[in-house]
């Protein structure tokens, strides 16, 4: 774990309140929009040169878990997250589409972290990774359009422009040029240290961007973010729950068991920051719910994973 990823949720909070300092600047509140997805789109790619896609194969090796793993993070954490979203956000449509957003998109990187800290099984969370990357990317806009299609706020000729300029590009530049790299045999000598550190790089100023042209209105509405957090906290809760009961029930060991729950918890808020930010453009509540939800996701996944040392010294006692 690099210092990066020790002070992720410090660095965001940080990079919000430059953006909203430097706000102030009437130049700069004016300008910093254009700057967020072009910033966003380099972080995925960044990103997508990380994911190791020819694994995707190897996840469907422990058929059982992989099962479950999409079961749960394609079937129910959808309906949990509809639920959710309907009993305590159905009068606040940005809120609900964000916290729609946020809940249904599977992280691709950071559980990894979690997952090693946790002592869970790694080389099966790595397996099952980009076979996330690609459901959720395929699966996004039938989410929203199932869940968000009635709060007036989705569109679908924007969606499908979105996902195709946000994520497929990026995911196919970077395809493209690990096949190029590697042609050349010079992929090994990328410095690793500095691929994980780059997108947190780019996803800071994103944010000190977003902040930089929409503090006001993050300011004037929050009350209305703090209705983001009990179903967070309840989502957390009941899918760790769930996790560790599905996992018993299935009789997976403890290594197993961490890795269903870390990759049914963790969530991929950048990849759905990107889309919000081009399907969205007059929503930015739905983009600022966004960046909210790693601030609060971060320290439960730290306590989480805390919890889940304490099952693994129990079991063994």
């Amino acid at each position: 774990m690099n210092l990066f990823e020790k002070l992720y949720a410090l660095i965001i909070l940080s990079a919000a309140a430059i953006g909203i300092f430097i706000g102030q600047i009437d130049a700069i509140q004016a300008n910093a929009e254009r700057f967020i997805v072009p910033l966003l789109v380099l972080m995925l790619y960044i990103i997508f040169l990380q994911i190791p896609l020819q694994k995707a194969k190897q996840a469907f090796g422990n058929t059982k878990f992989s099962s479950v793993s999409l079961l749960m993070n394609f079937v129910w954490t959808p309906l949990l997250a509809w639920f959710l979203a309907s009993l305590f956000l159905g009068e606040q449509p940005a809120l609900y589409i964000g916290f729609i957003m946020l809940l249904v998109t599977p992280c691709t990187d950071w559980y990894l972290v979690f997952t090693g800290i946790a002592k869970g099984n790694l080389a099966l969370s790595t397996a099952i990774l980009p076979v996330n990357l690609i459901l959720q990317i395929l699966l996004l806009p039938f989410y929203l359009l199932l869940f968000g299609g009635t709060a007036g706020v989705v569109e679908l000729s924007f969606l499908a422009e979105s996902v195709f300029a946000v994520l497929l590009l990026p995911l196919l530049l970077a395809i493209a040029t690990k096949r190029f790299l590697k042609s050349r045999k010079c992929f090994s000598g990328i410095s690793q240290p500095l691929l994980s550190a780059l997108p947190v790089v780019f996803l800071s100023l994103a944010i000190a961007a977003i902040f930089a042209s929409q503090g006001a209105l993050l300011l004037d509405n929050l009350k209305s973010m703090w209705l983001l957090l009990i179903p967070i906290l309840l989502f957390f809760t009941v899918n760790f729950i769930v996790g560790q009961k599905t996992g018993q029930l299935m009789k997976f060991s403890y290594e197993d068991k961490v890795s269903l729950n870390l990759t049914t918890l963790a969530r991929n808020s950048p990849i759905a920051l990107a889309i919000a930010l081009t399907a969205f453009p007059d929503q930015p509540l739905i983009a600022l719910t966004l960046v909210i939800g790693p601030l609060l996701e971060l320290p439960i996944l730290a306590v989480i994973t805390q919890l889940l040392l304490v099952l693994r010294k129990r079991s063994f006692t």
